[in-house]
């Protein structure tokens, strides 16, 4: 393992300078949104996962394996007097041009001593990157969690390669991330409580996580001509021991973002019964990559545990998750065939807005189940369509026993958002 310094890159068309902040917080931002009251440091960490299938000289007649390299960025609770501020180069979309983007952690700083903090793994989409929920992993680290993104060999913009490894490794590049983490030596292993983890996944990332949090595939998804060859997926096959095997204890909660595989077949009503970790779902109503209809069959499936769906009216599937495009995107791109803001950006919807309502559902959500913040779960009991919240105050700005608007934000800001939780066996 080894750490690896960022510097500056990402030059516009006129030769300046583009400005990508990944921290902002709008004024109108809910509650739990804003940034906690930790300084962060950021650290990225190379670690290497032995022996695994290499799916992409897979043949017929042959498995091989390899010795599966995954770089990740961790961020977490650093010393005080550490000052502010730094920056990550990020490659983009198009698997060629670079960006700088700005937060508030700061390179290599020195962890906070004497304390302990819940994990957090974070897993990005098909493809993407481990900046992609960049803000989301800063946000968090904060609040007192340390957080771990991964980039996920085969999956990202700059090495994207076939499929069938993405459906293979999701999950166990999630699992194997967490046991390097929790095994980590010098000062940051030592403020990392391994034994308390939550699990932050994004499209693919978000399928790796149902895949972990128990939702077994089905026998059909392991015979997609277009899958992962050889029936390896089997691994992953509900009511195996293998599968069975992949289930972490430690795991105590999963916020799964617009995950993709229940709109090609990948769980049936067994294998969602299958899944046992407290879940929130967020996604867009009109996400037509992971299917709007197949999220809420999960939402609906998933019936061995008690879960959320927060919906974004008319956002599509990149609803929540990924950070603001940045302005070196914003360029048709010949070879894809169109600008890569597409893949940040959202039709209807500001990004920070979303980043920011997801901040605040990640934090209440992650409080209750890593922490024991019991008194976070008002911030789930809320009118299913935000726009039939009453807001009654009194003169002082106080709610009411009328006031239905929902906790945590301010008169009209939660518009556009639906809110719907289902308790075990329901």
């Amino acid at each position: 393992m080894k750490s690896v310094t960022l510097g500056l890159a990402g030059m516009g068309a006129a030769g300046m300078l583009c400005a990508n902040p990944i921290d902002q917080i709008r004024p109108d931002a809910p509650e739990l949104a804003p940034y906690g009251d930790h300084v962060i440091g950021v650290q990225t960490l190379e670690f290497t996962h032995a022996g695994q299938v290499d799916i992409l000289n897979t043949t017929a007649d042959n498995a091989p394996t390899y010795d599966r390299p995954l770089t990740v960025e961790v961020w977490y609770p650093a010393a005080a007097g550490t000052a502010p501020g730094g920056e990550y180069v990020t490659t983009l979309r198009d698997g060629k041009r670079q960006a700088t983007l700005t937060g508030r952690a700061a390179r290599d700083a020195a962890p906070v001593e004497d304390a302990l903090f819940p994990l957090i793994v974070i897993s990005h989409g098909y493809p993407g990157n481990r900046f992609l929920m960049s803000h989301l992993g800063e946000n968090l680290a904060s609040k007192g969690y340390v957080t771990v993104s991964i980039d996920h060999t085969d999956s990202t913009y700059s090495d994207k390669g076939a499929f069938g490894s993405t459906l293979l490794n999701r999950p166990i590049d999630q699992k194997f991330v967490i046991d390097a983490m929790a095994s980590l030596n010098g000062p940051l292993g030592a403020i990392i409580d391994g034994d308390t983890v939550g699990v932050i996944g994004y499209s693919m990332g978000g399928y790796g996580a149902m895949i972990f949090g128990g939702a077994g595939v089905t026998q059909a998804s392991t015979e997609y001509s277009w899958g992962t060859p050889n029936g390896l997926l089997a691994a992953h096959l509900a009511g195996s021991e293998s599968h069975e095997a992949l289930v972490d204890d430690r795991v105590k909660a999963i916020i799964a973002i617009g995950p993709w595989g229940n709109n090609t077949g990948f769980w049936d009503a067994q294998g969602l019964a299958g899944f046992r970790k407290p879940l929130m779902l967020m996604a867009g109503s009109v996400d037509d990559t992971s299917v709007y209809e197949a999220i809420r069959g999960i939402f609906d499936g998933t019936t061995g545990t008690d879960r959320h769906l927060l919906t974004f009216d008319n956002a599509g599937h990149n609803a929540a998750a990924p950070m603001p495009a940045p302005r070196e995107s914003w360029g048709i791109d010949e070879g894809l065939g169109y600008a890569p803001f597409e893949h940040y950006a959202d039709a209807v919807w500001d990004t920070n807005r979303m980043n920011n309502i997801a901040q605040h559902f990640a934090t209440a959500f992650m409080d209750v189940h890593l922490k024991g913040a019991v008194d976070k779960a008002a911030y789930f009991d809320l009118v299913p369509v935000s726009g039939d919240g009453v807001v009654a105050l009194d003169d002082a700005g106080k709610p009411t026993d009328e006031h239905t608007y929902w906790t945590g934000f301010r008169a009209g800001t939660a518009a556009g958002l639906r809110f719907e939780s289902k308790a075990k066996g329901e």
